[in-house]
């Protein structure tokens, strides 16, 4: 069984779109694109490189756009992302001149995915994709890199899509900026009770 993993960006509020450039994802009259940038430093671009290493990728119809129109040129600051396969979610591309690139167009074509042969399959960008995926419980786990600010508006990482799940913690620095860089795997249901009991 392959493993779905999303990474994301966020702020303390929940906030993920267009952390990477002004222009990246400007809907909804979003004004904050490229919001990580100052948070960026040694410690981050350590953990990045490593997140980065070649893994298939399950995206997003916008996401995929985005991508297709910036990393077939650029593959030195992202190596394997030419040759790793890129599994697109959408109901109106069919097709793409990015190699390795396969369309789905359904949640069990994405839990088909799942049960085949291969890498860890990572998830960026894609917030209508993660609402669907966690809405099915396909989400394996969480690597995330909370900023220390709130943008008020805009899309958010935890959205209409959550159901009750818990999820232990794997892994976590802070980066001298503040960022909290945290790993969370899915392990179960959710445990309640009484404090002091």
């Amino acid at each position: 069984m392959r493993k779905i993993i999303v990474l994301s960006f966020v702020t303390l509020d929940g906030i993920m779109q267009a952390p990477g450039g002004p222009e990246e994802d400007t809907s909804g009259s979003f004004k904050y694109g490229g919001w990580m940038a100052p948070f960026f430093d040694e410690t981050y671009a350590r953990v990045m490189e490593k997140q980065m290493s070649p893994a298939d990728l399950l995206l997003g119809r916008k996401t995929f756009e985005i991508f297709a129109s910036y990393w077939p040129e650029r593959s030195d600051q992202w190596p394997g992302i030419n040759d790793v396969t890129k599994y697109v979610v959408s109901t109106t591309l069919q097709k793409s001149v990015w190699q390795n690139s396969t369309f789905l167009h359904s949640v069990e074509d994405i839990k088909q995915l799942k049960t085949t042969e291969g890498s860890d399959i990572q998830v960026h960008g894609s917030g209508e994709l993660i609402q669907l995926l966690l809405e099915h419980d396909l989400v394996d786990e969480f690597w995330l890199k909370i900023h220390p600010l709130t943008l008020g508006k805009g899309k958010k990482l935890f959205d209409k899509g959550s159901i009750p799940a818990a999820f232990t913690l794997t892994e976590s620095t802070v980066t001298p900026s503040g960022v909290i860089i945290v790993n969370y795997k899915r392990v179960g249901e959710v445990e309640t009770g009484t404090v002091g009991a």
